[in-house]
């Protein structure tokens, strides 16, 4: 859809009933979390076989690649169209080197997913193929071709609508997509996956097709056909690069300018899904109370209320008793959780491995030479 240069739009166009002043667009549009990729908890790069590497939401899945690529947070140049606009920095993309070629069931791709129940509140009667969602982004390659992105609605029928986009080598390129409605998705009211976005690196022959269409939602199933044949440049360049920043997906048919939020709110929708305390140091202490002789159910302060029951990952904890301490580097468990935890700020753990505990005694407990990690990832 090519960019409209109006300050308002009827609402035959924007679909909401009144007119709509695009230089003073609503808060709170942009329903992608971290699209500026300014958050990145779990480090500035990484790699692996799938998950969440860098930057914050954004995940990475790789099948029979040779090598996995690097997922990193990346500076935006200046001096560059995104920079001018206010992005700072990018998910870049930097590929492996894949020595077998591009083969039928390779696959790489990017995304990140929204909960459903942000998708069902939003306001977009995603039914009806007169109502539309718009995504819109900033993004680069160190290779010319042509490239796909995709939404995919996994409740109910489970539904997917891929794209294309063409980019020339090295060059910021603003992408726009409205995408209407269909009668085939469904958005169910709770906290699981709702409507992921994404963009497909590379698919193998085994997942494409040679005709048919894109642009259009189609049934969805772990082996279908999800797009047209892919150009394999890019997949087997190595070191090529793929960078991306901006990402907005808001109700209407037209994209408005990027929702600029500050870090610290950014941060906080971030932590809903994954968060970390810092260890390696008594001064992290929290409360928790002995059971038995060799464990202690311990309270932890979260930063915002998580999404749902997390994974926990702490290398080691210890425990201070009345009489000195006891360390332990198994892995605590979730004590509890129930339908009003992901409302609550605190969290309470089982600590394992210890000794010279004293049953319903108080005690303190804090990580140990490593940082706590709780991912509540979708």
């Amino acid at each position: 859809m090519s960019t409209l240069n109006v300050n308002t739009i009827n609402a035959a166009t924007s679909g909401q009933g009144v007119a709509v002043d695009v230089k003073n667009p609503r808060s709170f549009r942009n329903l992608i979390i971290n699209g500026a990729m300014n958050v990145a908890q779990r480090g500035t790069s990484g790699s692996g076989a799938y998950g969440y590497y860098s930057v914050d939401r954004w995940y990475n899945f790789n099948n029979g690649l040779n090598e996995n690529p690097t997922i990193a947070q990346a500076d935006v140049a200046s001096s560059t169209s995104p920079y001018n606009l206010g992005f700072r920095k990018s998910l870049k993309v930097t590929n492996g080197n894949q020595t077998g070629g591009a083969g039928a069931a390779d696959q790489t791709f990017i995304s990140t997913t929204l909960e459903a129940q942000e998708i069902a509140n939003c306001g977009w009667n995603y039914t009806s193929t007169s109502s539309y969602i718009t995504l819109s982004f900033w993004v680069k390659a160190s290779v010319a071709q042509t490239y796909y992105g995709y939404l995919k609605a996994p409740d109910g029928s489970n539904y997917i609508y891929p794209y294309s986009f063409a980019l020339s080598a090295n060059t910021w390129t603003k992408i726009t997509k409205s995408i209407p409605g269909n009668a085939n998705l469904q958005f169910d009211n709770n906290a699981n996956a709702g409507l992921e976005v994404g963009i497909y690196l590379f698919l193998g022959t085994d997942l494409t097709a040679s005709s048919g269409s894109s642009d259009t939602w189609a049934a969805y199933s772990s082996g279908t056909t999800r797009t047209l044949d892919q150009t394999s440049t890019w997949y087997t360049t190595n070191d090529a690069t793929f960078e991306i920043t901006g990402v907005q997906l808001e109700v209407g048919s037209y994209a408005t300018d990027f929702e600029h939020r500050s870090y610290g709110d950014e941060l906080a929708r971030c932590q809903r899904y994954f968060q970390i305390q810092a260890g390696d140091s008594d001064a992290y202490i929290e409360a928790g109370k002995g059971q038995g002789t060799a464990s202690v159910d311990a309270g932890h302060s979260l930063a915002v209320p998580l999404r749902a029951s997390p994974s926990v990952t702490l290398g080691s904890n210890r425990v201070f008793r009345h009489d000195g301490y006891s360390d332990s580097t198994a892995t605590p468990t979730v004590l509890q959780w129930n339908d009003k935890s992901p409302m609550s700020s605190v969290i309470a753990f089982n600590l394992s491995g210890h000794s010279s505990i004293t049953s319903n005694y108080v005690c303190g407990w804090c990580p140990k030479a490593a940082n706590l990690k709780l991912d509540s990832e979708l």
